[in-house]
């Protein structure tokens, strides 16, 4: 897993709670005791965190054996999430590519608990690409939602992009050269050329994630400036 994070001190420790809980239920049907055991690890990419977002990864790190975190200053979002990557590359060294899944969210993101099981199911089936839904935490007033609920149609075979709720294959993701080095628009950016290239693709509505309906984005033109557009 890749979670790019900048000066993300307050809601880390929501989001990393709730990745614990999906990293639990994942090893109660696909733990070490399992048939088809799945080995989990998780990055953090610090990217010029002037606030205590280190910290609350390494305290959460302490209970989380899984987790870890790399620091960097890159200042680009598909920056971040490449370096992520090659992270989690390196923390499975030996692993063919072909094996490897990697699932994307976002720091001020919280994921449900049958998050991480969904992916390891879409992997299993031959995906090689699976995008998943969003939906705005409760700061969205209602006005807002109902704008927003209005030009998403929050089902399977949707057509959103979403960073935050985005899983592939190491193999196909390199097969397209990765993440492109851009300031937003990575996640749309790398699944067109996934599609292009003929990865098997899965669009689910199963495993929403709950991201920040906060207005001051990290990333210009990114999800907190299209809420406040609406």
């Amino acid at each position: 897993m890749v979670v790019p994070a900048r000066d993300e001190a307050a809601l880390l420790p929501g989001m990393l709670a709730s990745l614990d809980l999906a990293v639990r239920a994942l090893a109660r049907t696909a733990g070490p005791g399992s048939r088809r055991p799945v080995a989990v690890a998780a990055t953090v990419v610090l990217d010029s965190c002037r606030d205590g977002s280190g910290e609350a990864v390494a305290r959460a790190a302490l209970a989380m054996p899984w987790l870890d975190s790399v620091t960097v200053a890159l200042g680009r979002v598909g920056s971040v999430r490449a370096a992520g990557v090659e992270h989690a590359r390196a923390t499975a060294a030996g692993t063919p590519a072909g094996d490897l899944w990697v699932a994307t969210t976002d720091a001020d993101t919280r994921v449900p608990v049958d998050w991480l099981l969904g992916h390891v199911a879409a992997a299993r089936a031959g995906v090689e690409l699976l995008t998943g839904t969003v939906r705005p935490d409760e700061l969205l007033v209602a006005s807002q939602r109902r704008a927003w609920l209005a030009q998403h149609d929050l089902v399977e075979g949707h057509l959103h992009v979403h960073g935050a709720n985005l899983g592939f294959t190491l193999a196909a993701y390199d097969a397209v050269g990765g993440f492109g080095a851009l300031a937003t628009g990575e996640d749309v950016d790398l699944v067109e050329r996934l599609r292009r290239h003929g990865a098997r693709s899965r669009a689910t509505a199963a495993i929403p994630v709950t991201t920040s309906a906060r207005l001051d984005g990290r990333a210009p033109a990114g999800f907190a400036a299209y809420l406040a557009e609406l």
